[in-house]
């Protein structure tokens, strides 16, 4: 039987197939403490961790929205409720938007995921005496296990995601001065706020040592165990395809020729998870704040240059894996396309879909004074966009479209998809977890 789906696939899809060779379903999972994970899911749902208590990881990482948050641009400290139905809290306005689309948390645990965020402004680096490089400072990479803990450290700080606005509460202050690492710096603060509760009092005995301080790096680490352990997701048919445990629809072959061949999706989006972990600018249309200082008055995003300071890093990106794609969206590090076969079809012509872009297509939570088209209706913006785009046009028919997404449908992982231990109760905080329950969302 198999034999024959393959003949047919083959017969298909020919003469693009074989381009891209399929690559082994072997990715490295690290062994985890299950003592840990218990604990990192606690935290991971506790708006404990934030300046003003009331955002937790997971109110931008749920798992009702595919571990991201159903939105193009997000709304952090500042907003109530969950996913498209978030709204800003008018007693705490938002200054603004959050800069990227909340990207999906699917197996960063996986070795082969060497750099995080959408810049990759955090990388694995063997020759650092840490196991990590970042742009904020050899003294915040000590004590993290991995990459993935160490990106806990990021949300925490910004004030557009949890940490609020400036000077409003203790970290924020802290932040605003610059204290972070050390005494009454902002990780100091947070790990005392946990570590003063009796039952992680309890739970970081059994991880860390009895009486040993908790540190904001043990929090961190707790949580990127639990990251790792829940939403691990290798176990979808195109991984059982792999290991030649079953196979594919017709279809979905179709589309794997197309993906492996023609369409030269996998030129990007090797390796068992779909990416092969570099920048690339593929003219993805600029909406939002952008990512700028404070001072800067500008609401472009120029990707991976802010963090090299290269001119050929200008509008490049990570590239995302494609794991669990229909539960995920909007898509795009602004979260520019709603639907997965816009997305798709922006990588067919870049350029032209750039210039032709239509800002309705995004989801945007209501923002009073937001500024969302700053870059779209200037065209020297748009152009330069548009010039450092990699990607040559690719011609699909709509039934190729077609059988191209019913392919990434075949990357989905129920299991990894949905989480492991799920979302908990409470939270020993007595905090509100965010969740959804039924039709409707908390936060």
């Amino acid at each position: 039987m198999r034999l024959f789906y393959l003949l047919s696939a083959l017969l298909l899809a020919m003469p693009v197939w074989g381009q891209q060779s399929l690559p082994g379903a072997d990715a490295v999972f690290p062994n985890v403490d299950m003592q840990q994970v218990r604990l990192g899911r606690l935290l991971f749902y506790d708006p404990v961790l934030s300046g003003n208590r009331v955002v937790a990881c997971a109110t931008c990482h749920n798992p009702a929205f595919g571990t991201s948050d159903g939105v193009s641009l997000g709304l952090g400290d500042g907003g109530l409720g969950l996913g498209p139905d978030r709204r800003v809290d008018p007693e705490n306005l938002p200054e603004r938007r959050v800069a990227r689309n909340a990207p999906a948390l699917f197996n960063l645990g996986a070795g082969e995921f060497t750099r995080l965020f959408h810049d990759g402004r955090l990388e694995a680096d063997p020759e650092s005496a840490s196991g990590i490089r970042t742009p904020m400072g050899a003294e915040m990479e000590q004590g993290f296990d991995s990459i993935l803990a160490a990106q806990a450290m990021f949300p925490v700080l910004a004030a557009d995601e949890m940490a609020g606005h400036y000077s409003e509460n203790d970290v924020s202050k802290a932040v605003s001065r610059g204290l972070i690492t050390g005494p009454d710096g902002a990780w100091d603060i947070i790990a005392r706020r946990v570590g003063s509760i009796a039952e992680y009092r309890q739970r970081f005995d059994d991880v860390i040592g009895a009486g040993q301080p908790v540190r904001f790096t043990d929090i961190a680490n707790a949580i990127a165990a639990f990251a790792a352990y829940e939403w691990r997701a290798d176990n979808s048919p195109f991984d059982r395809y792999l290991r030649g445990e079953e196979d594919l629809a017709v279809p979905q072959l179709r589309g794997m020729g197309l993906f492996y061949g023609k369409a030269g999706c996998a030129a990007c989006h090797s390796g068992q998870f779909q990416s092969d972990q570099k920048y690339h600018s593929i003219a993805m249309p600029q909406i939002g704040p952008g990512v700028a200082a404070r001072f800067e008055d500008h609401h472009r995003d120029v990707g991976r240059m802010r963090v090299t300071g290269r001119g050929e890093d200008a509008y490049r990106f990570r590239t995302p894996s494609l794991r669990n794609l229909g539960a995920t969206a909007p898509y795009g590090h602004d979260g520019a396309y709603a639907t997965l076969e816009a997305v798709v079809r922006h990588h067919l012509d870049p350029i032209t879909s750039l210039r032709d872009y239509d800002i309705s297509q995004a989801i945007l939570p209501e923002l009073p004074g937001a500024v969302d088209d700053w870059v779209l209706v200037r065209p020297i913006e748009v152009e330069a966009i548009a010039k450092s785009n990699e990607l040559a046009p690719v011609s699909l028919s709509d039934s190729e479209i077609n059988d191209l997404l019913a392919f990434l449908a075949s990357l989905d992982d129920p299991i990894g998809r949905k989480g492991r231990l799920g979302v908990p109760d409470i939270v020993p905080s007595g905090l509100k977890v965010p969740r959804k329950v039924g039709g409707s969302t908390s936060n």
